[in-house]
């Protein structure tokens, strides 16, 4: 092996790239910052409390976002730790933006997912779990805000592997007493670390018998609190899973966490452990195989489009994940969807909008490349060959409305936008089959998507839209039929359109009419996902 492979390889192994998924106000943000603070990326956690003053979250960076209190774009931040390269890829937690998350733990090796301690396992990680499983990833848990009053912990562990359907293993336990949380015991270490909201968790009393029962803790805690911990520990170790590195690595097992993301309590404890027992960046399927991220040969996929990230500059930037090898800034590479080739020349990395011009990168990274307007979400480049990563799933939008722009005049930027917030994947647009004016139907996952575009169709492109609410809730892709639509027989709520690649698809209102249509059209078959090709 060359000197230049050795050095390949060793950049590649070091990286550690992950998603973190939870449900709105979960702590996902104030966690992510706690996370750069460690790898001195930033010097001041934009708390959460603190958004509606002056300083906002550094990974909120859209100006809806810093209004809202709210994340509704994936943002991407890459920072070292311990001798890690670390890529954080903080998605939106609020229900309605899970389309744009689904993608992005298509760009993840691994996944973190927060609970809130009060109120257990919600709808939104309980969706995204689902697409961790799917992929196979492995899942760490935090259960967070402990300094507050939550579920018993034995109660929150159940319904992890209840509801989602995964084993755990608690890494460290919580020790209450009284209402009142004292610290938490690191099961691994046989260590305790005191809470104490001021000193943000550096008070730490390590057994030396490395025993839960030792009585350098009783003295700490007082007979009752360590009488409760003793009685804990012993319960774990008897009905609770066994830890397993191997399921953990398959998915099948998540070791689970207990902190204080606010008050900075158990965060270290966390990273630490996460970036012991996490991957290094995954070989990848494609049509020819896997890919396998040690290659030396450079290759990637785009798994995000982001327009005008820079106001000012108007710019449009792709989000790429590098699967294998090394990239190099300038260098030229195959675009394997339409067989060109293209020169990337202004490469940058990211602290959400804060970016700089990157020289190099190795597999794990997340890079953003300048988008003339050549790349689509799921696009592959590739160093020598052609070759196709597997699909991105296409989520099937559950809300409908029609949109107009109110300026005939702004017709042009009207639909310049609806194009370029289409392509980013923010929203998914059709045409009615049987419509003789150019009328644009738009499917969301969430309502406030449509919010979302039309704050930014009259910020970003000047057009003022007016949008119509349509009753169907329920869309299927028609799938290996001869479709004839003067002879398709639907209902009378049904309508038949395209969607922006040309797929025939139908919009129903209830699941009534889809079964009805199913039964009058022999041999057809209605799907619903489509797979956006890479």
């Amino acid at each position: 092996m060359s000197v230049e492979q050795q050095e390949i390889l060793k950049e590649i192994q070091r990286r550690r790239t992950f998603a973190i998924i939870s449900h709105p106000d979960a702590g996902k943000t104030t966690l992510t910052e706690k996370l750069l603070l460690y790898g001195g990326a930033i010097r001041l956690a934009g708390s959460v409390k603190a958004r509606k003053a002056q300083r906002h979250a550094v990974s909120d960076w859209m100006e809806i976002e810093k209004q809202r209190g709210i994340s509704v774009t994936s943002s991407v931040m890459q920072f070292e730790y311990n001798s890690f390269c670390i890529n954080i890829l903080d998605t939106p937690g609020h229900q309605d933006f899970s389309e744009d998350t689904y993608r992005t733990l298509m760009a993840a090796d691994s996944a973190v997912m927060i609970i809130d301690s009060a109120k257990g396992v919600e709808e939104q990680p309980r969706k995204l779990f689902h697409v961790c499983k799917m992929r196979g990833i492995p899942i760490f848990t935090f259960i967070n805000k402990l300094d507050r009053a939550g579920k018993d912990p034995f109660e929150l562990v159940e319904e992890i592997e209840k509801v989602l359907g995964i084993q755990s293993y608690p890494m460290n336990w919580p020790i209450r007493t009284g209402g009142s949380f004292l610290g938490i015991y690191n099961r691994k270490l046989s260590q305790i670390e005191l809470f104490d909201g001021g000193s943000h968790g550096q008070n730490i009393v390590s057994s030396i018998k490395k025993s839960v029962d030792d009585r350098v803790f009783s003295d700490l805690l007082g007979e009752d609190a360590h009488g409760k911990l003793i009685e804990d520990i012993m319960l774990l170790d008897m009905a609770g899973d066994e830890f397993s590195i191997r399921k953990v690595l398959k998915g099948e097992l998540t070791p689970v966490f207990f902190g204080s993301a606010m008050t900075n309590f158990g965060v270290q404890v966390f990273l630490e452990e996460f970036l012991r027992l996490t991957p290094p960046p995954l070989s990848r399927n494609s049509d020819i195989g896997e890919i396998d991220a040690e290659n030396e040969r450079f290759s990637g996929f785009v798994f995000k489009i982001q327009a005008n990230m820079n106001p000012t500059h108007r710019d449009r930037i792709a989000f790429l994940r590098i699967c294998s090898g090394r990239f190099t800034k300038g260098m030229e590479v195959n675009l394997s969807q339409t067989g060109k080739t293209v020169k990337l020349s202004q490469p940058q990395q990211f602290l959400a909008q804060d970016r700089e011009i990157v020289e190099e990168a190795y597999a794990g990274d997340i890079i953003g490349v300048f988008d003339p307007g050549i790349f689509k979400i799921g696009d592959t480049l590739c160093q020598e060959g052609s070759f196709r990563f597997e699909g991105i799933p296409v989520f099937a939008p559950e809300h409908f409305a029609r949109v107009y722009t109110k300026n005939s005049l702004k017709r042009k930027q009207f639909i310049k936008g609806i194009d370029q917030i289409a392509e980013e994947g923010a929203i998914q647009v059709f045409h009615q089959k049987d419509s003789i004016t150019q009328e644009f139907i738009i499917g969301v996952v969430g309502v406030l998507q449509l919010e979302v575009l039309e704050y930014r169709l009259k910020n970003e492109y000047g057009a003022d839209i007016s949008v119509e609410h349509l009753p169907y809730k329920y869309i299927r892709w028609i799938k290996n039929y001869e479709f004839n639509p003067k002879t398709f027989k639907i209902t009378t709520d049904t309508i038949i359109a395209e969607d922006q690649y040309g797929n025939n698809v139908l919009l129903f209102q209830n699941e009534w009419s889809i079964k009805t249509v199913m039964e009058r059209n022999n041999g057809v078959e209605l799907v619903q996902f489509n797979t956006k090709e890479m």
